[in-house]
């Protein structure tokens, strides 16, 4: 039966090497930068991301607007349908709004899956009159900023882990280097009385 010895490194004992209690620290460093440094990061990256986010979404609001608009091209069977009633893909047709003072406008807008000719949908336009995409919502920004905190908290707790295993395979081949030096110092004093 094996018995493990907790703190040991951290002991005075004449077994203890130099190289064990750099390990001992190191393993303190890597439990601190993991509970404490990875989640500061990702914290960091999505405060980060969150305002660069935010002010994308505040410049597209400005250059966009919404129209109320009439499906009026391609026929039921034509237009793309999803199964399930998933709207969120989006295709081009043709759509007509009344513009007041300037009349009937018609022209190639961006509508959900499923929309059938006669269907009124919300489209949006950028300042030149094409169809674009609808600006992000807070919703949006808030999946973009966890995402990337999430993102930035894994790829610190990675480095973390990735440095760690390289100062612990530099570690274990100084021990090693460290044990045979010392065998070679004991280890005719053990083998004399055999030969």
């Amino acid at each position: 039966m094996r018995t493990r010895v907790r703190g040991w490194r951290w002991r005075q004992n004449p077994l203890r090497r130099k190289s064990d209690m750099v390990e001992a620290w190191i393993a303190l460093a890597v439990a601190v930068l993991l509970c404490a440094g990875a989640p500061l990061a990702g914290a960091i990256a999505g405060l980060w991301a969150h305002e660069q986010a935010r002010s994308v979404a505040v410049v597209e609001r400005s250059e966009r607007h919404m129209v109320r608009a009439v499906v009026v091209g391609g026929s039921p069977e034509q237009l793309p349908s999803v199964q399930g009633g998933d709207r969120a893909h989006a295709y081009q047709t043709n759509v007509r709004w009344t513009v007041p003072g300037e009349g009937t406008k018609t022209t190639l807008a961006r509508v959900p899956a499923g929309t059938r000719t006669g269907d009124a949908v919300d489209v949006w336009f950028d300042r030149q009159g094409h169809g674009v995409a609808p600006p992000p919502d807070d919703v949006a920004v808030w999946q973009h900023t966890v995402t990337v905190g999430l993102c930035g908290a894994s790829a610190a707790a990675a480095v973390v882990l990735l440095g760690h295993g390289i100062v612990r395979r530099v570690a274990l081949r100084h021990r090693l280097a460290e044990w045979e030096q010392e065998w070679a110092r004991t280890g005719p004093d053990w083998t004399r009385g055999r030969a």
